[in-house]
């Protein structure tokens, strides 16, 4: 995440930051997420908490509903950043390429 912080810093992007280790996303909000996106896109496999689950729990990850309320119990799995733009479009894992052609698409 700091690289992130970084790199909008530098970029003069304002943001604000919802710590989801600290305060749960619902399973309202990454429902949302995962139509925009669709929900694998949200799961982080290169994780500790990933590669610590049971086979059974990873084959759970490829339900959708299954899949979900597993990244609500465990949000270090949720892929990072999440970055929410107020067009509604969504920028997942940390790519200054995207992010820089997103804050060009909405600053003339």
């Amino acid at each position: 995440m700091k690289k992130t912080f970084d790199f909008l810093e530098l970029q003069g992007i304002s943001y604000t930051f919802m710590d989801y280790k600290k305060q749960k996303p619902s399973l309202a909000l990454l429902e949302q997420l995962s139509k925009k996106v669709g929900f694998s896109v949200l799961i982080n496999t290169k994780g500790t908490t990933y590669k610590k689950m049971s086979e059974e729990q990873k084959q759970a990850l490829g339900k959708e509903n299954a899949a979900l309320q597993l990244l609500v119990e465990n949000p270090s799995m949720i892929k990072r950043p999440i970055l929410s733009y107020p067009d509604g479009s969504l920028v997942i894992g940390f790519d200054p390429e995207q992010i820089q052609s997103k804050k060009n698409n909405h600053h003339p």
